[in-house]
Formats: structure tokens, C-alpha cells, sequence
């Protein structure tokens, strides 16, 4: 399994749609704004965070329960910044659409400067021939309110070709989540 560099991911990207949108550069400044940077990189893509949060709560002294998963557990906010609670997490989207290629495994970490903060983004790999725009795990490791800023990047995907073709992709075993577009809760 090899990692794949800028130049192809490009290729993928302008060719085949695998991202959209596609930032052919990494972005840091947007007029005398600085931004946490997004875009292509070396060996990955650094992915926006959507306007999308859904944030966790226990109001209702809910039970979590990923077998029967209430989405009263969440209260819903679109804006242009996210305030997760401390010792909490917030389930966003990413802003780009992925379709992956049948030979592609993505894994994603969240980037350095977030993870500096106590900020985490846990997100399972993309498989083989999935799309949808990804739903973000966003815990807050501090014992303080943290923030979160949409339309800046939140995490770097990493592209990893396999020597082969997987016999069996997730589009071909119609995977649940295919296709999910907007901020995606737990399904059975």
C-alpha cells in the first residue's frame, strides 16, 4: 500500500471528481484574515469544516446507546463557529463531497493545530468506492469550552492505494452510510 502525493490526488480530484470542491493549493490567508489552513498538501488534503454542528447534550439524561441512538441527544446550530462543551464532542461535516476509488483506503487525522488545543477529530476510514460529504466526531479533551471554526480546516486526509482492487468495495455491499450528504447520526 502505497501513500499518494499531491500530483496525483490533483489528477483524482480534476478527473474524476473525487473531491468537490477542490482547493488546488493550501489556504492560510483569505484577504487579511488568517485561516487554519485547508487545501491540497504533500500527501494529503486538509478538509473545511461545514456550518453544520450538531452538539452533545444531556438534557434529557439520555442513555447513548449506538444500537438506538436518539437524536434528542443533540441541539442543532449552523453558524460560523462551533463552542463545544467542555469534556464534550460535537458531531460536523466536512464541506467536500469524496467519492473514493475502488483501489483507495482514506484515513483521516485531525490537524495539529486543534489537537495543540485538546481538540480531537476521530473519523473511521473512508472505504473503497464510499462517497457523501464525511460526518466529524469534534471531542473537546478540556476541562473548558472549546471552539471550532467552520469554512477553515479541521483535519488532513490521507490517500493509501492498494496493489490491488478490494474483491468486494462498499458501494458493492450498498454500505449504509453511501452518499450521506449533511452531518449523518448512527444508523443500525
Amino acid at each position: 500500500m502505497s501513500i499518494m502525493p499531491d500530483h496525483w490526488i490533483r489528477q483524482q480530484c480534476l478527473e474524476h471528481g473525487m473531491i468537490e470542491p477542490f482547493v488546488e493549493r493550501q489556504t492560510r490567508v483569505e484577504g487579511k484574515e488568517r485561516l487554519i489552513s485547508y487545501g491540497l498538501s504533500s500527501y494529503g488534503y486538509d478538509a473545511r469544516l461545514a456550518r453544520e454542528f450538531r452538539i452533545f447534550t444531556n438534557v434529557d439524561n439520555a442513555l447513548v446507546d449506538p444500537k438506538n441512538f436518539s437524536a434528542q441527544s443533540f441541539v442543532e446550530r449552523d453558524g460560523p463557529f462551533c463552542v463545544v462543551p467542555p469534556n464534550s464532542f460535537a458531531l460536523a461535516r466536512t464541506v467536500e463531497y469524496f467519492r473514493i476509488p475502488r483501489d483507495v483506503l482514506v484515513i483521516c487525522l485531525g490537524k495539529s493545530t486543534y489537537a495543540r488545543c485538546g481538540i480531537i477529530v476521530n473519523v473511521t476510514p473512508l472505504e473503497p468506492e464510499w462517497e457523501g460529504h464525511v460526518t466529524l466526531e469534534i471531542s473537546n479533551t478540556t476541562p473548558l469550552p472549546a471552539k471550532v471554526y467552520a469554512d477553515e480546516g479541521i483535519c488532513q486526509f490521507l490517500f493509501l492505494q492498494g496493489a490491488s482492487a478490494p474483491e468486494i468495495s462498499y458501494a458493492d455491499r450498498a454500505g449504509k452510510y453511501m452518499g450521506q450528504r449533511g452531518v449523518t447520526l448512527p444508523k443500525m
